[in-house]
């Protein structure tokens, strides 16, 4: 057994960046995950990282984006219009091939919104929030253990496949308290032939860019990725179900509101009602084939995205689901977590009209 603690979904994940071997952390404080950046600042000098606080988000990424191509194992962290920012950055990064981690605890929108917990970054987050045709790995922790799990993973999955992941996370997994065992430090050993670290004697010098001026090579470069990607939807979907196996009615939900739809599913359960939860862990590659799966299904009767948007994933339910089965969406904004008993009186009543 690891290590345990009594820890900040916030604190949790630099932690966990720590003993993942992170090697440089570049970021910007804002409102709700600047505890990230307090406390790698109050245990730099106890580690082996560099830790910059850099001008805006902006700096940031292009911060990660040179350690990234020096071969370094580097990541930032922001909320929801910090990481707007950074979508350039982003999206050269991933042409680039560079592998890094972002985290974005995200908080209510649009615009600066509020400071509560949030998921109308989905769309963001998953579909390419910045220009041109690339995909990011995406993970969605819905506990504080899970901080510490997908941090750990995200790095891995970065080096894999040299690319950027993001953990979706928001203000309420990032400032809630639970216990955690952590890890022992991963022992990180930087295999990285492709990486900027300049010329010698025995290998020319490498060179990393996103900058293709001619069509055919772009083009080529596109290819490349578009099959990157494919590898990746084949071989890293991940997702969590809870009482699915006879469930006629399948709640959908990520994040903060997968808590609370176990606990819908409970009421229902005790009430009658042969409800399931499908919880989405990877976000990109999205477990579509497993929610088709379950659509097809003679005993599903129905499927209900749970979100903290106006309704985002419902629309990736929705391509899964492919019309098979009617699908349903109950939201709440402004950083308003619904309700077990909202849940349920919008379940039933949609139910009834089934």
């Amino acid at each position: 057994m690891g290590e345990i603690r009594f820890m900040k979904g916030n604190e949790a994940l630099a932690e966990a960046a720590i003993r993942a071997g992170m090697q440089g952390y570049f970021g910007y404080p804002i409102t709700p995950q600047s505890e990230v950046i307090e406390y790698l600042a109050a245990e730099e000098p106890n580690h082996d990282y560099t830790l910059i606080q850099a001008e805006s988000e902006v700096a940031s990424i292009n911060m990660v984006y040179g350690g990234a191509a020096a071969g370094a194992r580097v990541m930032t962290t922001t909320s929801s219009p910090g990481y707007s920012l950074m979508q350039e950055g982003v999206s050269y990064i991933a042409c680039a091939e560079l592998p890094c981690v972002v985290a974005n605890v995200a908080r209510g929108g649009p615009g600066l919104g509020t400071i509560q917990a949030g998921q109308g970054d989905y769309f963001q987050a998953v579909k390419g929030g910045g220009h041109g045709d690339y995909r990011q790995i995406v993970l969605a922790p819905n506990s504080v253990q899970e901080m510490v799990d997908l941090t750990i993973l995200a790095f891995d999955l970065a080096d894999k496949y040299r690319t950027p992941v993001l953990i979706l996370s928001d203000g309420a997994i990032g400032q809630m308290m639970e216990k955690v065992e952590l890890p022992e430090p991963i022992p990180y050993k930087p295999d990285k032939p492709w990486a900027t670290t300049g010329k010698t004697h025995d290998r020319e010098r490498n060179i990393i860019t996103s900058l293709y001026i001619q069509s055919d090579d772009m083009e080529k470069k596109n290819i490349h990725l578009q099959r990157k990607f494919k590898k990746i939807e084949e071989n890293e979907v991940r997702y969590e179900e809870y009482m699915i196996e006879d469930a006629e009615l399948i709640i959908t939900a990520y994040g903060v509101t997968s808590r609370t739809s176990k606990k819908i599913v409970d009421l229902a359960r005790e009430s009658g009602i042969k409800m399931g939860l499908h919880r989405p862990i990877t976000l990109w590659p999205f477990p579509a084939d497993r929610i088709s799966e379950l659509a097809n299904k003679n005993k599903v009767k129905a499927f209900f995205s749970i979100e903290m948007s106006a309704g985002q994933m419902v629309e990736d339910v929705k391509l899964s689901v492919n019309g098979v089965k009617p699908t349903f969406f109950y939201g709440r904004t402004g950083g308003i977590i619904p309700t077990p008993e909202e849940v349920i009186d919008f379940i039933q009543k949609k139910a009834g009209e089934l």
